[in-house]
């Protein structure tokens, strides 16, 4: 039977990245990938080993004549996003991913493809194998739960490593070099919730947001893409003037994602029902022409349900202010670097909503490159909370990763990519958290740089990652292997 990696170059990273499509590898779920790398590091003859948390380091010795090089770190996350569309049947837990191949681009059928950041497992392991190379002594760097709090970084000890410089290849622009990203908290709401008997003459309704693009709260918060939870938000002020009472509100499912679905039970009188039906036909008209061509496939749909008696709603204050807090909640960029172009400096993200028997929980990412602005982003969004009656928390999350223009190892990767490709890279920053910021907190001193192959649309099912860019991203790093002293 054919595969969707047949005849792709080059092999030993595309046979890996087959192969770990089918272990289970959802965040704070990499048990069996820390044991295959472990493994196949057995097979292979070299050094490995693990710490409590799951991270493994496996060390290769150098190739003939190479001894005196500096050791090299090649690091990469061994978890992904687990999201897949509504429709779609899957169970991360055990089910592979599907691969399927259109073109130049690989991607999954219905759920995330795991290239983020299966594609450097997958290098790390092509290199580990391949005896053909030459390079300086070297380490592989495999974390854990980088996609939901980068807890595996967190927790190294600093002499896990013996390498001084180390390459992340967790980025997704081909042709970029990554200098430097954003540091991150979260800030999550709780409204405590007394759910009472619904009104009489009155009937249950679905208003569901569907449709929406999502994808990295980090890497996408500036493509003006629709937030299922705000938008629908919107719906149910607009529902509530009419009388309705909300039971439920649940969207999103990962806080580094920007949320693409979410849905509400709200219970409206019976004699607004129709006039509900035509205030959210308008108003999914009204979303669709604020998105243009940003999100272009949005859909709000409303369905009665049976006039079930046992349907609860949630207090009139509660409700007044969880909407209300919710409708002013920034989202989307709020800064723009003034040092490097086009670079987002701060943003935040409205994330993930539950609702429980005895709550409802809101939680928000917010993201800056400047410590100070992402504080005041976070006492921003935590102050609008207060204000809404809900009880706060605000995690600790993750420091940036400050640019070193002066970096050896950027200068190799700038001097080999330009001898292999006639042309300079790009030398970027993130808005996003990479783990070099951590890695460089827990170990001082790490000289790094970060790239990768072209992936789109990481954290949501539309992932794909461009199949020519890979065979390029390869040559590059074992060019820069090649030329470190």
């Amino acid at each position: 039977m054919a595969s969707a990696l047949d005849g792709l170059k080059p092999e030993l990273v595309w046979k890996y990245f087959g192969e770990i499509s089918r272990i289970p590898r959802c965040s704070k779920n990499e048990a069996a990938m820390t044991k295959y790398v472990l493994d196949t590091a057995k097979k292979l003859g070299l050094e490995a080993s693990a710490d409590k948390f799951g991270n493994v380091v496996v060390r290769k010795k150098a190739s003939a004549g190479r001894g005196g090089a500096r050791s090299i770190a090649l690091q990469g996350h061994l978890d992904m996003v687990c999201e897949k569309n509504k429709d779609k049947v899957h169970d991360f837990t055990k089910d592979p991913i599907s691969l399927v191949r259109k073109g130049n681009m690989l991607m999954a059928d219905g759920t995330t493809l795991g290239a983020d950041n299966g594609i450097a497992v997958a290098t790390n392991l092509a290199i580990m194998e391949d005896i053909k190379l030459e390079h300086g002594p070297l380490e592989f760097l495999f974390t854990v739960d980088e996609e939901t709090g980068l807890t595996g970084a967190s927790n190294l000890e600093s002499n896990f490593l013996k390498s001084k410089t180390l390459i992340n290849l967790d980025s997704e622009e081909e042709g970029a070099l990554y200098v430097g990203c954003s540091g991150g908290r979260d800030s999550v709401a709780t409204w405590k919730i007394d759910p009472e008997k619904a009104p009489g003459q009155s009937t249950p309704v679905e208003i569901r947001v569907t449709g929406l693009k999502g994808g990295h709260s980090g890497l996408e918060i500036d493509k003006n893409r629709g937030n299922a939870i705000k938008i629908l938000n919107r719906a149910l002020l607009l529902l509530a003037e009419l009388g309705g009472r909300l039971s439920r509100f649940d969207g999103g499912n990962k806080r580094n994602a920007i949320p693409r679905e979410a849905e509400a039970v709200i219970v409206i009188p019976n004699k607004k029902l129709d006039r509900a039906q035509e205030i959210i036909n308008t108003f999914c008209d009204t979303i669709r022409g604020e998105l243009g061509q940003a999100d272009p496939g949005l859909m709000i749909s409303m369905t009665r349900m049976e006039k079930a008696k046992k349907v609860r709603v949630i207090g009139k204050r509660d409700q007044r202010h969880l909407l209300k807090a919710i409708s002013a909640l920034p989202h989307g960029v709020i800064k723009m670097s003034s040092d490097i172009p086009g670079l987002v400096e701060t943003s935040t993200n409205v994330a993930v909503i539950g609702t429980s028997k005895k709550s409802i929980v809101l939680a928000t990412s917010q993201r800056s490159s400047v410590a100070s602005e992402l504080n005041e982003m976070v006492e921003t969004v935590s102050h609008i909370f207060a204000l809404g009656d809900a009880e706060v928390e605000n995690t600790d999350g993750y420091p940036g990763w400050r640019p070193n223009l002066a970096s050896e190892i950027l200068k190799i990767a700038e001097s080999t990519y330009k001898s292999l490709y006639g042309r300079e890279p790009e030398v970027k920053a993130i808005h996003a958290g990479l783990e070099c910021g951590i890695i460089g907190e827990r170990m001082p001193g790490m000289d790094m740089v970060s790239f990768g192959p072209t992936l789109e649309g990481v954290h949501s099912p539309d992932e794909k990652i461009h199949i020519d860019t890979v065979e390029k991203y390869w040559a590059f790093l074992i060019g820069i292997l090649k030329n470190v002293n």
